[in-house]
């Protein structure tokens, strides 16, 4: 596969797994980072630090809005719930240390 068709392949993996997750708002963040260690928030930042190290300026909320489609605390408001106290602790322990 030449560079063109996979960097294609990998932006269409990518917009597929962004509508996915849109389409699955009953997955919560922390399920996610529970499990496999990232969710739409780091998805999101890792969108914002690759516009800005192509030369694009985007702040956090921008790339938060880019991936969620909407502003992130409407998201939020519309579709996170209250985590569990042991998926609180499940957390704490698994989320990764930057």
């Amino acid at each position: 596969m030449d560079d063109l068709t996979q960097l294609k392949a990998e932006a269409a993996a990518f917009r597929h797994l962004k509508a996915h997750l849109d389409e699955r708002r009953d997955v919560q963040n922390i399920d996610m980072m529970n499990l496999t260690g990232f969710c739409r928030n780091c998805l999101s930042r890792w969108y914002q630090e690759a516009a800005n190290e192509l030369g694009v300026e985007m702040s956090k909320d921008q790339g938060r809005e880019a991936f969620y489609g909407m502003p992130y605390a409407e998201w939020r408001a519309q579709n996170q719930t209250e985590a569990s106290p042991e998926k609180q602790a499940a957390f704490e322990i698994n989320r990764p240390k930057d």
